[in-house]
């Protein structure tokens, strides 16, 4: 390593006339390399450079115009969905508006029709045990008219001689002659 600082060190020292060197001074050297540099940097890296920043501006612009057209179609479905479901709620409260009115309705219909076949079936069981005393009412009579015409007949055929069946097939006969003659 000695033998490069050296080599370097001894450089420094060769006279500048015609020859090329190195110049070890560092306040001299410094700033004229920087600028040189940056003087070329600047004169070949100024097209690179702008042609680097332009496609990079480009490029977010691109994505700053594709953010902004999804954005737009982002606020557009948004609103078209909120929209629907308003139209949903609406539609919703209407089913359950009308469910209920429908289920109050069937109620009363329910209510209604179990009424009127309660209200048949009591005029139904009414007319029954009416006809039912009608008819029983009926057998006695039946029975105590059969019992009183054997009765009857039993007294009338055991007082009844012939004069006296006679007498009233005779007065029987008078009878329906005067109503004929009445009705004449």
């Amino acid at each position: 390593m000695k033998n490069v600082t050296d080599s370097f060190v001894s450089l420094g020292h060769w006279p500048s006339a015609g020859s090329f060197g190195f110049n070890t001074d560092i306040l001299a050297t410094n700033p004229i390399n920087l600028s040189v540099v940056l003087g070329v940097l600047i004169f070949f890296g100024k097209g690179v450079l702008s042609d680097l920043l332009d496609n990079r501006k480009q490029r977010i612009l691109s994505t700053i115009r594709n953010s902004e057209e999804l954005r737009k179609g982002s606020i557009e479905r948004l609103e078209k969905a909120k929209a629907r479901l308003r139209k949903v709620k609406i539609e919703a409260d209407e089913f359950r508006v009308n469910g209920y009115s429908e289920i109050e309705r069937e109620k009363l219909n329910l209510i209604n029709s179990t009424y009127q076949n309660l209200e048949r079936l009591e005029n139904y069981k009414n007319e029954t045990i009416q006809f039912e005393q009608q008819r029983a009412i009926n057998q006695v009579r039946q029975r105590v008219f059969q019992q009183a015409l054997q009765g009857a007949l039993g007294t009338l055929n055991s007082c009844l001689n012939n004069e006296l069946h006679l007498r009233t097939i005779g007065a029987n006969i008078r009878m329906f002659g005067a109503m004929k003659e009445i009705t004449d």
